[in-house]
């Protein structure tokens, strides 16, 4: 029998020289690739590296500037707030003056509500007191220092007058009955001049609290005007005769 031949496998085969023995591989090289002789590998690397860092910067920038905002805000907020807290306690304040008001009520709460027959009762007293208000404008215009007095005077007579005779319609229209000033009055004369004005502002200051019960007893506009009329002459005259008062240095 013959010995089987020994099988190469094909590498080895065409490795084998003509003799049958084995000569060594060859050695492999790789390719190599030159190196750049400037700095643009580089240059790349640090441009990626400068624009990461920019990119950083401008993260950081924009969270400092929301954080900046939010905190712009919060001082807002708390600013608010302050200011909400100073309101509350003026409110509380407030109220505490309203229930130490109410615990005492003025004297004018009580003019709205008036009835009409106590708000008839005041017209007719008004017009029965006609006479004795002549007599007083009277005296003043008599004793008055100057021209220019004489005539403010006069003035708020003939409104008297007429405030007089829209009384008496009032009346009228109201009850059907005709009112008159009363006749037999016995007039007290001022020691001065000045004392007649300051009496004479007390008077109108008076009279625009009563007659401004009147107004609230009435129902119809057309009586509501009437007495609107004359409550403000009633203020004009207060001010005419704080005037007079003034440029004739009078004391109180």
């Amino acid at each position: 029998m013959t010995s089987p031949v020994t099988q190469q496998k094909p590498n080895q085969q065409a490795m084998s020289n003509k003799k049958g023995q084995m000569e060594p591989m060859p050695k492999m090289t790789l390719p190599t690739v030159p190196a750049p002789k400037d700095n643009s590998m580089f240059a790349v690397s640090m441009k990626g590296i400068k624009s990461g860092q920019q990119k950083s910067n401008m993260m950081n920038q924009n969270m400092n500037n929301t954080m900046g905002q939010h905190m712009g805000n919060a001082n807002v907020m708390g600013q608010h707030m302050e200011n909400a807290n100073v309101m509350g306690q003026q409110m509380e304040n407030s109220n505490l003056m309203g229930q130490s008001l109410k615990g005492n009520e003025l004297s004018d709460t009580a003019d709205i509500q008036v009835s009409l027959v106590e708000a008839l009762s005041l017209i007719k007293d008004a017009v029965e007191g006609e006479t004795e208000d002549r007599m007083f404008y009277d005296f003043l215009i008599n004793n008055a220092a100057s021209r220019k007095d004489k005539e403010i005077i006069k003035g708020i007579r003939d409104d008297e007058i007429k405030h007089a005779r829209l009384f008496r319609q009032l009346y009228y229209e109201h009850t059907g009955k005709v009112i008159g000033p009363k006749q037999n009055v016995q007039f007290e004369r001022p020691a001065s001049y000045c004392e007649g004005l300051i009496k004479a502002l007390m008077g109108e200051l008076n009279a625009v609290r009563k007659y401004r019960r009147i107004l609230f007893a009435m129902k119809e506009r057309s009586h509501i005007d009437i007495l609107t009329e004359i409550i403000t002459d009633e203020i004009r005259h207060a001010n005419l005769y704080n005037l007079l008062i003034h440029n004739n240095d009078c004391k109180y």
